[in-house]
């Protein structure tokens, strides 16, 4: 089943639920989606088209979310950063098994030996590597941090 297809069955099971807070977050994915689709004019339905475009949507809205927690928290206003945190949690079902750790440290590695990188100025090169390959499954300000640190030392 097509990530576009498993997002639209979870909206009806909401509305069936009357799970309103569930249910507002996935219409504002599905509403992203259908933005993306009308600005670039093409559809999202096919599985290997589509998926690593709504899989980029989702990411850019987690990215929202954690931005918009960190303001709230720095105003004080723990109502809305317990709602940003609920719509966090509903839009993270819809990532890619994230890696772990050592896994991410590892393609860090085996990306850095593969581009030749020797300083920090190489660093494009390995993330131009990773991007693609780790794409919605680790956090690309992570791996970055790590490159660097391994670059410098």
């Amino acid at each position: 089943m097509s990530l576009k297809l498993r997002i639209t069955d979870d909206m009806k099971t909401a509305m069936r639920a009357k799970d309103t807070a569930r249910l507002g977050t996935i219409r504002l994915l599905l509403a992203a989606i259908k933005q993306r689709e009308v600005d670039e004019r093409i559809e999202l339905d096919d599985a290997a088209l589509g998926d690593p475009i709504i899989g980029s949507i989702v990411e850019k809205l987690i990215k929202q979310r954690k931005d918009s927690i960190s303001q709230f928290q720095t105003a004080g206003r723990d109502d809305l950063v317990a709602a940003e945190q609920a719509e966090l949690v509903v839009l993270q079902a819809y990532l890619p098994e994230q890696l772990s750790t050592t896994e991410v440290e590892a393609a860090v590695a085996a990306a850095i030996a593969e581009s030749g990188a020797a300083s920090a100025k190489d660093m494009g090169k390995v993330m131009g590597l990773l991007k693609s390959r780790l794409a919605g499954r680790a956090d690309m300000g992570q791996v970055s941090a790590l490159i660097k640190a391994r670059l410098a030392g």
